[in-house]
Formats: C-alpha cells, structure tokens, sequence
C-alpha cells in the first residue's frame, strides 16, 4: 500500500510499503478515506513534538471504511466509521477513571505508532465510531474538534460564562464553536488578521493581540474583571505564561496546548484569584459523540472550516509549503482514497 512517512525532522516520502494483512482478533482493518492534517503534523514534520521517535507515519484524524473485522462487532464491512485514534491500555489509573485520553500508557495514532497517512490502517474495533449521517470528509473533522469539544467540558463552565479563546487556529476555533454551543459568552484573540477575520466571520467577538496592552484591552472588555474561563490553543509558552492574568477571580484557566518548555506563573497572583488551572489532552468517546451531533444538527461550519485540500502523493509537498505559509490556512484535508 502507499504510504507518507516522516523518516525525519523536514523530510517526508512518499512510499510503498506491505498492507497490514487480517486482523488480529478484537481489531479491525480500515480503508482510509480521509486524514486531516492537524498542528500535530506540523510539529512532527518540523521536529517540535515532545513525545515523538522517528520515522512516524503520521496521521490521526481518520476517517474510513471497514474492509474486515475479526471478532463480535456491531459493524459491517464497508460501513463508514470516524477513528478515535487514542489506544489506552484500560488498566491504569485514569483508565479506571473512565479517561482513556490520558491513559498512563496511551498510544497515539500517528504520534506513538503509525498513524493514518496510508491507504489502510488497523484500528481496535472499540475505537470505531459510526460517521452516520456524516460525509466522509465532515467525518474526517470529528477528532480535531473533539479537542475543543473535550476542552470546554473540562473547564465545567456554565452558560453565560465570559470566555476566552487565545488562539485562533483549528483547535482554537474548534474550542470557540463548542464553548458558544455550551451558550458561553465567547471572545477569541489572536495576533494574525485573517484567522481573526474569520472568527469575527462566525459571529465572535475579537481582540487583535497584536495592538496595544492586551492586561489593558480585556481590563476594558471585562469591566476590570476579567474572564471567568481562559482557554489557551496557541502552542506558544509565552502566550501560556501571560493568559493567567487573563482570568478573573473564582475563574478557570484551560491549557490546550502542549509545549517543550516550563511554564511559570505568579504564586500570589494565582492563590488571590482562587483561580483553577487544568490542563487539557485528547477527547473522550462522549466528546466525539457530541462532535458528531453538533455537525449533524448543523452546528459546525465544516465546509468553511476545511480550506485546502490534497492528495496522498501530493501531502509531502504540501505539508512542507503549509508548514510555514499559513495565509487563509485553518483546515487542510488529505483525500486518500482518491490519491492513487
């Protein structure tokens, strides 16, 4: 089967390599029709990602059909499923919680195994959700938003909370979406115009955090208050350092982004606010779930969402130029099974 792996920081091939064969019992094996390329990709491609060995097919928000199953499942071959690409161990502490995101030893599609970026794939069958109701490529969106979607019920804000969302790339617009769905007040910053144009574009709030004092601008947005809720998307520690002022009293900060570095704050001014920090890390099967609702009730603008679009054979071209040229960029889409 065709294949795009990373063997390297800035080097991605496109290849051939053996398909996966049968399924073991309890798996079952995909036809991939849909990969998105998420800020994930990018980091790999660019060698920042914290948890990563190489070479790495890369590659976790899937979409597909069943070409086999080995087992009891309540499926059928060539019905179309969304893939939870989070393989948890079910034993560990967080397991047992019921929080199979953090699994003390989760494995990652894409990130701790070969990920999706091929032709077929072999995914445990309890990690296949039926696309019912949704395109392929609407299907293929689902995980990136579960991000967002698991984010805002981590926050456990309420209806009419003042929300923040500093980022407005996809994990960030994702957040925004599913905060305004919970019927918070939503506000969302960043310091590049189009992604700022296009969130405005949806009906939210912005602050260009690009011009002037940002403590100032939402002193001002906030009656001197600040947000009850502060989620951060950008992958930026300094943006991560500086949100906890952000935050009112009483109020919650949700970290979404993950990042090499040590983040610091003030201890004073943490313990005056009374403030909780949490963080935030992959999506519950209830976050997809609601994801899928959310798009089939019409909630989710996926067609404005997804912006550019490309083949398997083409990604390793493409993912090089996106990479570093982001204008009008917030979802890119591989076609696999149209690729050849």
């Amino acid at each position: 089967m065709k294949i795009v792996r990373c063997a390297e920081p800035g080097r991605l091939a496109f290849e051939e390599q053996a398909a996966p064969g049968a399924p073991p019992e309890g798996w079952v094996l995909v036809n991939v029709a849909h990969v998105g390329i998420c800020g994930t990709d990018y980091h790999i491609f660019q060698g920042k990602h914290p948890y990563l060995a190489y070479p790495r097919v890369m590659g976790h928000e899937v979409s597909g059909t069943i070409a086999a199953i080995n087992g009891p499942v309540d499926m059928a071959v060539g019905q179309h499923v969304v893939v939870n690409p989070y393989l948890a161990c079910g034993n560990c502490p967080a397991c047992r919680q019921g929080k199979p995101n953090c699994c003390l030893a989760i494995e990652v599609l894409g990130v701790h195994r070969d990920g999706a970026m091929s032709e077929q794939i072999l995914v445990p069958a309890q990690n296949l959700i039926p696309a019912t109701g949704l395109s392929l490529v609407e299907a293929a969106a689902v995980e990136f938003l579960a991000i967002g979607a698991h984010a805002v019920r981590r926050s456990m804000a309420g209806p009419g909370s003042r929300t923040l969302v500093i980022g407005a790339g996809p994990i960030g617009l994702g957040t925004a979406l599913f905060a305004r769905i919970a019927r918070q007040c939503v506000t969302v910053m960043d310091v590049d115009a189009e992604r700022l144009a296009f969130a405005a574009r949806q009906g939210f709030l912005v602050i260009d955090g690009s011009k002037g004092s940002i403590v100032e601008t939402i002193a001002e947005r906030t009656a001197r208050t600040g947000f009850d809720v502060v989620f951060d998307a950008t992958g930026n520690s300094r943006s991560m350092r500086s949100a906890f002022a952000y935050v009112a009293h009483g109020g919650v900060m949700v970290m979404i982004s993950v990042v090499q570095d040590d983040i610091t704050f003030s201890d004073p001014e943490f313990h005056k606010r009374e403030m909780m920090l949490i963080g935030s890390r992959n999506a519950t099967r209830a976050d997809f779930q609601h994801v899928m609702a959310s798009i089939r009730a019409g909630k989710i603008p996926i067609d404005e969402l997804v912006t550019h679009r490309t083949t398997l054979r083409d990604s390793p071209r493409d993912i090089a130029i996106w990479a570093q040229q982001k204008s009008g960029l917030i979802k890119a889409v591989i076609d696999v099974a149209g690729s050849g």
